[in-house]
């Protein structure tokens, strides 16, 4: 009776195999036909038999169910995140199988997700990189893709989770990029791959094959987390991630900067302008650093160095307005301070003596301030409404009405 039983049950367990081979069966010719609803159907019967099949037809079962979520492209992103959880649960079988149905699956995301980038649907675009992430690991690209779409949705939560999973996996976006001289026209140009670039050179169209490395994006990962950890009221966590980054890119000026400016924020002006000087030994051309370190230096009374460095902007870019702008108004603001210790004389011959010497002072001040905007503008003949409007008050104040007319003049034709 013992044998009979065992028998019995090893007939049982054959006949349970069979049942479930057939119902899979089923799900392959109903995927076949691209009847997805059907294939569906079949699969909600065949998972309660999940925990009996052997690991070859479990591993069957789990790449069907994928087929079946992803639907050829028609499947939803939470469809399509099933579907690569059962391909990754088939455990070593159907290898090549998974490859071909995971290529397809990236192919059909990537041309979705180009779509809704190009259309400037964001959202959509983000979580379509996040599942190309998802679908081939190696291509990080696609998680950077994710967190930059996701900044542009403004949605800063999840591209906060993905910028910080970039810097947990190192990315830092590097890549060989390769470059030859079209031959014609003179201009260098870039290409995708090597072997394209060589075909090119082969053909004799194109000459002086180079090849460069792309720039990190560690600076502009880190910024971005500061950016919204700062925006969210978490100023003290921003600067932690900006040290942590710069102790492996010490000499990155985008962090420099982005470090300097956090420090702005929490109101330490110190230690936001010792940044930028330290910025400004990285790229001593760098016309905005030297503006940063005018404007703080300015409001901090160092007017000797708030002149120097718009000095220095303008003589980097001399179409810099704002920096003509504070530099003018250094010597107004210089000429306007005398006003109180000219009120405070008296009225004796020495006093008004002196009167006459700070008065003099103060329209010298004056002048040195307009003569700095009419220079600009002989650098910039096209005009600027602010640097004309400073202009024509400065000669309303020194009392020269003929200049101040002319410069009105100029200011409203510019403005009509």
């Amino acid at each position: 009776m013992k044998t009979q039983f065992i028998t019995a049950l090893f007939f049982a367990v054959s006949i349970f195999s069979f049942s479930q081979k057939k119902e899979l069966k089923a799900v392959e010719k109903a995927l076949k036909s691209n009847d997805f609803s059907q294939a569906k159907s079949m699969i909600g019967q065949v998972k309660p038999m999940l925990s009996s099949m052997d690991e070859k037809t479990k591993a069957k079962f789990y790449y069907l169910n994928a087929q079946t979520l992803y639907a050829n492209g028609a499947g939803s992103n939470s469809d399509i995140t099933m579907a690569l959880d059962n391909l990754n649960s088939a455990d070593g079988f159907y290898v090549s199988e998974i490859a071909e149905l995971k290529k397809s699956m990236e192919n059909s995301y990537l041309t979705k997700t180009n779509d809704y980038y190009k259309l400037s649907n964001f959202e959509d675009a983000s979580n379509g990189f996040e599942i190309l992430y998802n679908i081939s690991p190696n291509d990080t690209i696609y998680l950077y893709y994710a967190a930059s779409s996701a900044v542009s949705a403004k949605n800063y939560d999840n591209a906060l989770i993905h910028y910080n999973e970039l810097r947990k996996i190192g990315y830092t976006g590097i890549k060989e990029k390769f470059y030859a001289t079209n031959l014609e026209t003179g201009e260098e140009e870039s290409f995708d791959d090597v072997a394209t670039r060589d075909l090119y050179i082969k053909s004799g169209s194109y000459i002086k094959p180079d090849e460069r490395k792309s720039e990190s994006k560690v600076g502009e990962i880190t910024k971005n987390i500061a950016l919204i950890l700062s925006s969210q009221g978490k100023t003290d966590e921003a600067l932690v991630a900006i040290k942590d980054a710069r102790k492996s890119n010490p000499d990155n000026v985008d962090l420099i900067i982005n470090e300097a400016n956090l420090y702005l924020q929490i109101g330490d002006e110190e230690k936001f302008k010792s940044l930028l000087e330290e910025a400004l030994d990285q790229q001593p051309n760098n016309e905005n650093l030297h503006y940063n370190i005018g404007v703080i230096s300015m409001k901090n009374n160092d007017i000797d160095k708030a002149r120097s460095s718009f000095e220095k902007v303008l003589e980097l870019n001399p179409s810099f307005a704002d920096a003509a702008l504070n530099l003018s108004t250094s010597y107004i603001d210089e000429g306007n301070s005398l006003i109180e210790d000219m009120n405070a004389l008296g009225s004796s011959a020495a006093d008004d003596k002196k009167y006459d010497e700070l008065k003099a002072e103060k329209a010298e001040h004056f002048q040195t301030g307009a003569n700095l905007l009419v220079k600009f503008l002989e650098n910039n003949p096209e005009g600027n409404v602010k640097i004309l409007e400073q202009l024509k008050n400065i000669y309303n104040a020194l009392g020269d009405s003929e200049k101040a007319k002319e410069v009105a003049n100029r200011l409203d034709s510019l403005r009509n």
